[in-house]
């Protein structure tokens, strides 16, 4: 039957021990008791289950106790401690577990299941070691013995889970060579097997960082000698020897050649990678990681140093960075990263002057340096200054040949790097600094030197040496005559075409072989020129002349040719550089080197990745383009090319279209992950690279292309990525040469900035946008890109072109940018990868326009001020008047701004329909920078006149005319409004320029006036109609005026002449000036006074003083007490007073006119005349309504007292222009429209006529009658509506001043004053009615009546003004 499971009983399980410690006693394999043993459940166990610990908890603490008493048991029947025994157990287990894994072939790494074995046998141990039943020694002792059959994962868990250490076992080996021999072998297969992607790569990964560590730590401890043979001190010895013979076999298999997949070039590749940084990141406090970079980078310069100086001379060109095996230029620049620039220059300085050195390596270092590290140039710089000096000053020929090697080969990377090699061969002995030029051995040293060299150098650098040659002085000049034959034999030999090199030879050529074409005509034209500059013939003629080298130079340079040519250097390492067999080929390396380039991006701010790409790319376009200036030495020192029709051909279109492709699509990936100012030099290093003097034609001119003929059809991206690339190149432009664009440019060269300038048009709308498009996306990426940087980096990048071009259509397109820009600083820049979209580009220039940064930019570069000056001056005033400018004529300009800037000011009035609407011209709605430069050019045209006056008048008085015939004449409400409005912008605009515009240009002389003709004609023609209250100009134009006098005055050899002269025709020709003078004397009297004696130190003209005392007569006439005399001028001395009763209040007017009976006639008629007009005024301006009646008052006072001392008061309704006397006076003093409206101001005082004068005076009914028929056309004409308005606003005026009714009252006082006037009031009555007897038939007809009645026939008159 089936048996029965019995419960869990510990008694029974001790005895079931017992029993089988007696049983193994009598079968004792120790071996198979740690690999199988019985647990509690009867089961079989192995070592993996141990290691899964599958069982319970206890399972395992039973299991080692259990193990830990047999091995008691079996060391006390045997006599050995347990210790000993267990040790020997172990051991012999591991080895096992390794030679199980080590069947399937060589490892360095447990298998799985072999792993979960050891696991479980450690366990084991560390159980046997917790209870002192182990023994470290013997252990390491026994796998020693062991050592071919262990496997290095196996050792490193023993040291990792501290059953014995690294150190322990190393200081228990007996060969310490051997135990490196396989610690360098293992180290190698777990290279390997990291490589290829093992199962369990975190282990072995691990396992790699941690041995380097302890190695690192031990080898490279401070004060200690990796070379010492102490035996208790073995560990920094195996350590040191296992780091070198890792290094050796690394730079063995790559001077081999070793191929990719191949094991040797996995082992490399992985052990590379523990330079990384990630390795030694966990070894802190610490100095060793240093020491062992140190160590590292001095082994690699001096590893296998069999290549000579020759060697070095003839193949550094296949050493660039570029060629560099990929894992030697990544290996320095992982050393690069542990050691600061200044201790790798020293580094290098050092192993140079100590050791025998492998010249590929060193120089494939130097190449490295100066690429990926930024403070390289100057460094490197140093170094060679130094070499030289210390060459030159102890004839040290190692130091000259160093630092010529060193310079060729940073200049092999090129100018975005270092300097050519010519910039350093002209700097260093182009000039009498130079330290071959301190005596007769140092240039014998230098030439000696070269000489050496001509056999082994490629042909650019001898061209170098010719076209650039040491200075040298003349009694030493056969020196370089020498070298010069030697060097031009050279090339012949070469097959180097001189006739193509020339003696003035552009080293910009492409390649070191170029195709012959006849240069001679070309050096004999530079020859002359230079012969006719200096007196000399040129040294390079001199030179040519030279057809025979020394012998004994000859015979050495032959001997050094043929060792040359049988010593062919075998020994240098296999570099990655292969010249592409074809042009599809080499483009096709270069995009491939592209597209890297692009994938470094995603973190563009790492220098040394970028400027590492960029010098592969470097080396791909020198292919791709076909130039061959591996040394960066060209030196154009002009770039021509056609602006108008720039052309390239089809393979370098190809090339140029793929770099400018590439530079915008960068652009937009860098961007997307970090603004331009945290994306690093990539751009800069880019410009520079691809840009520099081998392309910059072909770039430039496919940029000419784009910019002037295919701007519309360009996207986004590539407007920014272009916009951009300018930015980089004006960043460079100190490294370009100038660019001789050819006609229609003017001659000469220009710098890069210029021809930006020149390719962005704004002819047309489209141009123009996409001007601002450009504009706004180069000038946005500026202040990004260096926000951090000197406003002067800023400003050598950043075209003022562009600035003022991007101001110029700003202005242009977007009116509220001529509004002063708020304070408020938006969040950021608009410059984004999207900021451009047809949506967006017109926010992103707004927003730009904003910047509180881009303003401060324009106040530092003083740009606000000169803008329009700038268009005005360099492009509308020179340009033809068939494009639309001006010919250079500054007149002409300035005639069409005046007229431009009154038409912007009448837009505006148009636009704007709020009461206060009232533009000013340059005022907040004008636009004051055209005003500005329109002021400053109306100076200078004066200026260029030298005071004459042009006889056709000042331009801006042909501008008003010529504007004003254009209006509608007339005086209906409309044309008076449209005329008013000109009239206000034509006084405005004078007011904002130099006074002297009002008085003509000026002869200084005795007896000479300024020509005020222009402005006496406005005034009486329209501003006295239009601008003009009272009898009187505003007191601004007043001023104006009087400002200009006084300048004039000023010029003048008699000042108070002048005055008076100017003055005197203004009472002839323009009275009403002076009667404004009278109306602001108070506000004009103090300047006048103050000015005229602070400058001309002398009393006032006697016509100003005539107006002092007009001005003094009228106060003292308002007076109660005696007045003074009145001054020659009766009109002078009325107008004076007329203007003093505008202060005096209404209710005081009778008292203040007491004085009148005693006035003088004509004083009284004018008076009565200027008061005449201030009643109109105030029906007229409705301001002025509240002084209706003081006017009245006013005039009915005086016309009282006319009346009473029967004066001719009547004259005044008669005056006609013909007058040359009262008439021609007064009408130039009245506006046109108050001398129209005489008739309503005549009627308007029918109650103050004295009844027996009207009847008596025989000319009182012809001027009434011609009065009423005058008032009742302008009442038809609608004239009198201005009247009816103010008479119905107004209570005070109690029905006074309504048209009809003073029109009823005025053919009312007619019909009854005309039976009772005599005869003679009939004589003219027909003439009176002629064409207008119809206006009022019943008037007419009692007039006609009445002339036709007796003479004598009188009755009874009846009283008219009841």
């Amino acid at each position: 039957g089936r048996v029965k499971r019995q419960k869990y009983n510990p008694e029974r399980e001790q005895k079931l021990k017992a029993s089988a410690v007696h049983l193994l006693r009598s079968h004792q394999d120790l071996n198979d008791l740690l690999l199988e043993v019985e647990g509690p459940s009867c089961k079989k166990l192995c070592l993996s289950e141990l290691i899964a610990c599958e069982g319970p908890e206890p399972y395992t603490n039973h299991s080692g106790s259990f193990i830990g008493s047999v091995l008691r048991d079996e060391a006390s029947r045997l006599g050995v401690p347990v210790g000993v025994l267990s040790a020997r157990v172990v051991a012999s287990s591991m080895e096992q577990i390794c030679t199980a894994v080590a069947e399937a072939g060589p490892s360095a790494a447990l298998a799985p299941e072999q792993r979960k074995k050891l696991s479980s046998l450690l366990e084991t141990a560390q159980h046997l070691l917790a209870h002192g039943m182990f023994s470290r020694l013997i252990f390491c002792q026994e796998l020693w013995k062991v050592q071919n059959s262990l496997l290095l994962e196996a050792v490193w868990h023993l040291h990792v889970q501290n059953i014995v250490s690294l150190q322990e076992l190393v200081e228990s080996h007996s060969d310490v060579q051997a135990l490196g021999v396989w610690l360098f072998k293992n180290l190698c297969l777990l290279c390997e097997q990291i490589e290829e992607s093992c199962p369990d790569m975190d282990i072995a990964r691990a396992m790699l960082s941690g041995l380097v560590q302890m190695f690192v730590l031990s080898g490279f401890q401070k004060h200690s000698d990796p070379r010492r043979t102490v035996e208790s001190e073995k560990m920094p010895q195996v350590a040191f020897d296992v780091l070198q013979r890792m290094l050796t076999f690394a730079l063995d298999a790559l001077a081999a050649g070793a191929q990719d997949g191949s094991p040797s070039h996995k082992a490399v590749t992985c052990w590379f990678g523990v330079f990384s940084g990630h390795t030694c990141r966990g070894i802190t406090c610490t100095d060793s990681p240093k020491r062992f970079f140190s160590h590292t980078l001095t082994q690699v310069l001096t590893h296998n140093p069999v290549l000579k100086v020759s060697d070095a001379v003839q193949m550094q060109r296949d050493w660039s960075f570029a060629r560099t095996h990929p894992l030697l230029s990544t290996l320095y620049r992982r050393l690069f990263v542990m050691l600061s620039p200044e201790e790798l220059v020293g580094r290098l300085q050092e192993v140079l002057e100590t050791q025998e050195v492998n010249w590929q390596r060193v120089l494939s270092c130097v190449s490295t340096l100066v690429v990926c590290i930024p403070e390289a140039q100057q460094l490197v710089s140093g170094w060679v200054a130094r070499l030289m000096a210390h060459a030159f000053e102890s004839y040290h020929l190692d130091s000259l040949v160093t630092a010529f090697l060193i310079v060729r080969q940073a200049a092999l990377e090129g100018p975005s790097v270092f300097p050519s090699y010519a910039d350093w061969f002209k700097a260093s002995f182009g000039s009498t600094h130079g330290h071959h030029g301190c005596s007769k051995k140092a240039l014998v040293f230098l030439f000696k030197f070269l000489s050496d060299l001509v056999p082994f150098e490629a042909p650019r650098y001898m061209q170098v040496h010719i076209l650039h040659p040491p200075l040298v002085p003349d009694k030493y000049r056969s020196l370089l005559t020498d070298y010069v034959a030697l060097a031009k034999t050279r090339l012949a030999d070469l097959k180097v075409s001189m006739e193509n090199m020339g003696l003035y030879e552009d080293v910009s050529s492409a390649g070191d072989v170029p195709e012959p074409h006849n240069q001679a005509p070309q050096d004999v034209e530079k020859a002359v020129a230079v012969f006719e500059h200096t007196g000399r013939i040129p040294v390079t003629v001199m030179e040519a002349r030279a057809d025979k080298i020394p012998p004994p130079l000859y015979s050495a340079y032959c001997r050094a040719c043929s060792a040359a040519e049988e010593e062919t250097p075998e020994d240098a390492a296999p570099g990655t550089g292969t010249e592409p067999g074809c042009a599809e080929e080499a483009l096709g390396q270069l995009t491939a080197a592209l597209g890297e380039l692009r994938a470094c991006m995603r973190d563009p701010d790492r220098y040394d990745v970028v400027s590492a790409q960029m010098a592969v790319i470097s080396e791909r376009l020198r292919a791709a383009s076909r130039h061959g200036k591996d040394d960066g030495s060209c030196e154009m020192s002009k770039v021509r090319l056609s602006v108008v029709t720039p052309k390239l051909k089809q393979q370098e279109q190809e090339v140029v279209d793929l770099l400018l492709t590439s530079f915008c699509q960068n652009l937009m990936v860098a961007s997307s992950f970090a603004p331009p100012e945290r994306q690093g030099p990539w751009a800069t290093l880019f410009v520079r690279t691809v840009c520099g003097c081998s392309l910059l034609p072909e770039v430039l001119s496919r940029l000419c292309q784009l910019l002037r003929l295919q701007g519309l059809s360009l996207s986004a991206s590539h407007v920014l990525g272009l916009a951009a690339l300018a930015v980089h190149l004006g960043e460079s432009r100190s490294a370009f040469p100038e660019v001789d664009v050819g006609p229609p440019a003017p001659a000469g060269g220009l710098a890069f900035p210029d021809l930006l300038d020149s390719l962005l048009t704004c002819r047309t709308r489209e141009s123009s946008l996409f001007c601002l498009k450009f504009c706004t996306a180069a000038i946005s990426y500026s202040l990004c890109k260096f926000s951090s940087q000197s406003r002067d980096v800023l400003y050598n990048c950043l075209p003022l072109g562009l600035i003022k071009k991007f101001q110029f259509l700003v202005f242009r397109l977007f009116s509220e940018t001529r509004e002063p820009p708020s304070q408020e600083d938006t969040a950021g820049l608009p410059w984004s990868p999207a900021c451009l979209a047809p949506a967006d580009w017109q926010r992103a220039a707004l927003l730009l326009w904003g910047q509180s940064t881009f303003q401060e930019l324009l106040k530092e570069k003083d740009l606000h001020q000169d803008f329009h000056q700038w268009a005005i001056r360099e492009h509308y005033l020179p340009a033809p008047a068939a494009a639309g400018g001006c010919d250079g004529d500054l007149e002409v300009a300035c005639t069409v701004l005046a007229d431009a800037l009154m038409d912007f000011c009448q837009s505006l009035r148009s636009c704007d329909h709020s009461e206060n609407s009232d533009p000013v011209p340059g005022g907040h709605t004008g636009n004051q920078d055209i005003l500005s430069r329109l002021q400053e050019m109306a100076v200078e045209l004066e200026l260029e006149r030298g005071g004459r006056s042009p006889s056709r008048g000042h331009f801006l008085f042909r501008v008003f005319r010529t504007r004003l015939q254009a209006l509608p004449r007339g005086w209906d409400v409309a044309a008076c409004l449209q005329r008013q409005q000109e009239l206000l912008t034509y006084k405005r605009l004078l007011l904002r320029l130099p006074p002297s515009v009002l008085l003509g240009s000026f002869w200084a002389g005795p007896s000479t006036t300024p020509s005020c003709e222009d402005f006496f004609h406005l005034v009486n023609s329209e501003l006295r109609n239009f601008c003009s209250h009272g009898g009187a100009l505003t007191h601004d134009i007043t001023a104006h005026f009087f400002r200009g006098l006084l300048q004039a005055c000023l010029q003048s050899s008699d000042p108070s002449l002048t005055a008076d002269l100017t003055l005197a025709e203004c009472r002839s020709e323009c009275p009403l000036v002076l009667t404004s003078a009278l109306r602001w004397w108070p506000r004009l009297e103090p300047v006048l006074l103050r000015q005229w004696g602070r400058r001309c130190q002398r009393p006032l003209p006697g016509e100003l003083q005539r107006l002092q005392e007009a001005q003094r007569f009228a106060r003292d006439f308002l007076s109660p007490e005696a007045a003074s005399p009145p001054p020659d001028l009766a009109w002078v001395s009325a107008a004076a007073v007329h203007f003093a009763m505008r202060r005096v209040k209404k209710e005081d007017v009778r008292r203040q006119l007491q004085k009148l009976d005693c006035a003088r006639e004509e004083l009284l008629v004018f008076l009565f005349f200027f008061s005449l007009m201030d009643l109109l005024s105030s029906h007229l301006t409705p301001k002025e309504a509240v002084d209706s009646l003081k006017a009245v008052a006013v005039c009915a006072e005086v016309l009282t007292c006319l009346q009473k001392r029967r004066m001719p008061w009547l004259v005044l309704f008669q005056l006609t222009e013909t007058d040359a006397g009262l008439g021609q006076l007064l009408l130039r003093v009245a506006p046109g429209q108050h001398a129209r409206l005489l008739p309503f101001a005549f009627y308007s005082l029918l109650s103050y006529f004295d009844e027996d004068a009207a009847v008596r005076e025989e000319a009182f009914l012809p001027v009434a009658v011609d009065m009423y028929l005058k008032l009742t056309q302008l009442f038809v004409a609608g004239e009198t509506s201005a009247f009816s308005l103010l008479a119905t606003r107004n209570p005070e005026l109690q029905g006074q001043g309504n048209p009809v009714e003073l029109i009823t009252k005025a053919r009312l006082f007619l019909l009854q004053l005309i039976p009772r006037c005599p005869k003679k009031s009939f004589s003219h009555m027909a003439e009176l009615l002629a064409d207008r007897g119809d206006y009022d038939p019943e008037v007419s007809a009692a007039l006609l009546s009445r002339q036709q009645a007796v003479p004598d026939d009188l009755y009874q008159e009846p009283h008219l003004f009841c």
